[in-house]
């Protein structure tokens, strides 16, 4: 399984309850600071149309798409809105085949090991560990010992720059960060110097890894 597409940054920045107006301005600030992977839930006012506007903007530089997926359908709105990235609260095999099947990427929550072996097979691109909050580090490096090499695990919920370092000395590929670095209203401004915050977290992890 290729996990190219979170290269170099594997930090997902959750934009819930952005709305169309802050997108742009929240948009350029995250992608500025480094982040490439961008998620409006769809639980967030006009979720399809800050991913239009996100898609067109950013599409050359960032890969948009939309969290808290719950149907098929829902993953046909994202597409036609230019989104190529489905995230899930849960691990409906139907809703991962449906985006898998649209070229999508997918990262659809787990939280047992039953839900991620058959999120992998229903082609999943990582998954999501969530809610953090209940699966510590040492839940995620059991999971690594049996599940396939090269499984991208995402913490998701939580997750604050000094959080990250125990889930990556266990194994974490990566994570999905929310109300720690947008939550509704917050300046561009303020987003963009928590995204450096994250971005330095996990570069001083890679840094201080052994050689």
């Amino acid at each position: 399984m290729s996990a190219a597409w979170m290269q170099p940054l594997p930090l997902v920045a959750i934009l819930r309850g952005l709305t169309p107006q802050e997108a742009p301005a929240v948009g350029a600030a995250l992608a500025d600071a480094g982040f490439h992977i961008l998620e409006v839930p769809l639980n967030s006012p006009e979720p399809l149309r800050s991913i239009e506007l996100l898609a067109q903007q950013l599409g050359d530089r960032c890969l948009i798409g939309a969290g808290t997926v719950l149907t098929p359908a829902q993953v046909q709105d994202v597409h036609d809105a230019g989104g190529r990235l489905i995230v899930m609260p849960h691990a409906d095999v139907e809703v991962i085949a449906t985006a898998h099947g649209k070229g999508m990427r997918c990262t659809p929550g787990v939280a047992t090991p039953t839900e991620a072996f058959a999120a992998l097979r229903a082609g999943a691109d990582a998954l999501k560990l969530f809610p953090a909050e209940q699966l510590p580090p040492a839940v995620l490096k059991a999971w690594s010992s049996v599940l396939p090499a090269g499984t991208s695990l995402l913490p998701v919920g939580g997750i604050t720059p000094e959080r990250m370092a125990a889930y990556y000395q266990a194994g974490a590929a990566g994570f999905g960060i929310g109300s720690a670095l947008y939550a509704p209203r917050t300046p561009a401004a303020e987003v963009g110097r928590r995204a450096h915050a994250f971005i330095d977290a996990w570069n001083s992890l890679h840094t201080d890894s052994p050689a």
